[in-house]
């Protein structure tokens, strides 16, 4: 007599499949790690995201989806597409990862090649590891297990970005034109993770984030400092001066306007000075930044970083007074704020701190709208038996999450029934975004038999 897929036993065969499949997991995610596809193609050719699209493509049909399709989405990249079909009256559920990636930064950097998975310590290394080509492999490795196990219960749509680090909103675009492609009852984001290695954990709100970025002109041309410093107005000191304005003296950021939701707290899950200062690394004697519980500034509150700046570098660089500087600025935006007007109160602050009459010009580089989750729906009760039969004497928590996904929010608006939960990844040691970005098989094993469990359960809602 067969067991009943939610029985203790249905469990154990479905842990033992997830299991098996790992040397696979590793084995394609090292091969879709290698594919160098940051969605900017001023950095690397644009045809290395075709060809990590083609192999996601290629893998969805392998596992039997149907209507499988490269959508060229307007900002000019390309997102993955695909359906497979469920039992008949079984509810949807659409699961999300992309497979752009961030720079590599300094290639030198990285302990080995960044575009070459490679296992050291017990983790493996390689830029999109976590964010978010592990997602994509989370998600196939779940459907897999279910499919050796009795079948894939719901009927699945998954859907692979392309430009999801570059901010620069095709596919929100697309599914804004076309908002019968990704509908669902439930929708399984798989680019974030979990509070810490082993704590299973949902994320319920995001920040939202604008981009812009800032170019100061003063002059006609760089100057002799010897000569004309002392009276030319300098740009790049322009542009410090303005950048500078965008913190007190504790840190914390001040945009003017924004300064009712500059004040908001988090209620939930804290998250420890002590755990912070490691996770993040900081340096023995530095202090953290703002005011408020670590969660406040992290999850509930806009942040303000210098992304870059243009300007000579230290070696080469000239006794010259600078004519112009460029900066690139985000802006974390907190959920209840609207990033429109969170960009708007930026521009007027930047233009309004720039000294001497400097000319600037403003241009914005991406926005994404924050986003809060209903974690009182009936996916997050089955999320959470899932998680705990994953993770043996843990219970799922709650958190926050800093970052942005800008799909979230036009997902939540098009679909306003549709369930929405977030997992992934992107644990504090994973290190996405820096050199040496990282994934824990152990977490992809256990993340990917949660997943599994949820599917299932989440059938027979």
């Amino acid at each position: 007599m067969s067991q009943s897929p939610t029985s203790p036993t249905g469990q154990a065969e479905l842990a033992a499949a997830v299991a098996g499949l790992m040397p696979r997991a590793k084995a394609e995610l090292a091969e879709l790690v290698s594919f160098r596809s940051v969605a900017d193609p001023r950095q690397f050719p644009v045809e290395e995201c075709e060809k990590a699209a083609r192999w996601v493509a290629d893998a969805l049909r392998a596992e039997g989806f149907t209507d499988v399709a490269v959508l060229d989405t307007p900002d000019g990249t390309q997102s993955v597409y695909g359906v497979l079909p469920g039992p008949e009256g079984a509810p949807t559920v659409l699961l999300y990862a992309h497979y752009d990636v961030q720079p590599p930064l300094d290639e030198d950097a990285w302990v080995s090649p960044p575009f070459e998975l490679t296992e050291r310590d017990g983790r493996w290394y390689g830029r999109g590891a976590a964010d978010c080509k592990g997602g994509l492999l989370m998600h196939l490795t779940a459907l897999r297990a279910l499919a050796a196990n009795g079948g894939v219960p719901v009927t699945v749509k998954v859907i692979a970005e392309g430009s999801e680090e570059q901010g620069t909103g095709g596919l929100e675009r697309y599914a804004e034109a076309h908002p019968e492609l990704l509908t669902a009852d439930a929708i399984v984001i798989g680019d974030t993770g979990n509070f810490r290695v082993g704590l299973p954990t949902v994320t319920a709100t995001l920040r939202g984030m604008t981009m812009v970025e800032v170019a100061v002109r003063t002059l006609g041309g760089n100057l002799h400092s010897g000569q004309f410093g002392g009276a030319a107005p300098d740009a790049l000191a322009a542009l410090i001066r303005m950048l500078d304005s965008l913190r007190d003296e504790t840190g914390a950021t001040v945009v003017r306007g924004l300064e009712a939701e500059a004040a908001q707290n988090w209620e939930g899950l804290q998250y420890g000075e002590p755990d912070f200062r490691s996770d993040a690394k900081v340096l023995d004697g530095v202090g953290l930044i703002g005011t408020g519980t670590v969660a406040d500034r992290v999850w509930a509150r806009p942040a303000v970083t210098v992304l870059g700046i243009d300007c000579p570098p230290v070696v080469g660089a000239t006794p010259s007074v600078q004519a112009a500087a460029t900066a690139l600025v985000s802006l974390r935006v907190p959920p209840g704020l609207d990033a429109a007007r969170a960009e708007e109160a930026l521009t007027a602050h930047l233009t309004a701190a720039a000294p001497w009459g400097a000319q600037v010009e403003i241009t914005s580089r991406g926005q994404g709208q924050a986003f809060r989750a209903d974690t009182s729906s009936p996916a997050y009760a089955a999320m959470a038996a899932a998680m705990s039969a994953a993770y043996p004497g843990e219970q799922m928590q709650i958190a926050g999450q800093g970052g942005s996904i800008p799909l979230c929010n036009t997902l939540a608006t098009l679909y306003p029934e549709a369930e929405i939960l977030l997992i992934g990844l992107s644990e504090p040691e994973a290190q996405i975004h820096a050199v040496n970005e990282s994934v824990s098989p152990e977490e992809l094993e256990r993340l990917s038999l949660a997943e599994a469990l949820f599917l299932r359960s989440y059938a027979k809602r």
